[in-house]
């Protein structure tokens, strides 16, 4: 069994802005502290299709993740899902909203899912991201202001 986390957010950039940033996912280190290394493929402007390689540190131990773009509606909609055989897997996404020239709102969620041992681990891994959602989305909105 599974379930979802999320954050929402009000970043001080316009949304075209916001969205580019988001888009590349090769700045995901810049908020997530948890992702060590990431490359995008194609080594293309992000479309449906794209995947995201990544590796990331997890309760001590390093893994192995790849995400591939589901859907992508500029500059509004971005949906991923995970490709990588992990015990826990994630699917999720942004939805941005504009809420003034200058101010865009930022929903990120994460649906997380536990195969085999990980469906005991589960739990405990989205415990811990529901807990950290509110700073979550506060580095989000540092890191795109900072760019």
């Amino acid at each position: 069994m599974g379930g979802q986390f999320e954050a929402v957010v009000e970043v001080g950039r316009p949304v075209a802005e916001v969205f580019a940033f988001l888009a590349d996912g090769r700045n995901d280190p810049k908020f997530s502290p948890r992702v060590r290394e990431i490359r995008r493929t194609p080594d293309a402007p992000t479309a449906v299709g794209t995947v995201f390689t990544s590796i990331v540190k997890d309760a001590g131990m390093k893994s192995h993740r790849e995400f591939r773009i589901t859907e992508f509606d500029a500059p509004h909609r971005i949906r991923w899902t995970e490709q990588s055989k992990n015990l826990v897997t994630a699917e999720g996404g942004y939805d941005l909203e504009p809420v003034s020239e200058t101010t865009t709102r930022v929903r990120i969620f994460n649906h997380l899912e536990g195969h085999g041992l990980g469906k005991l681990l589960v739990g405990l891994a989205l415990s811990a991201a529901r807990e950290d959602a509110p700073a979550f989305g506060q580095r989000i909105k540092a890191a795109v202001e900072a760019s």
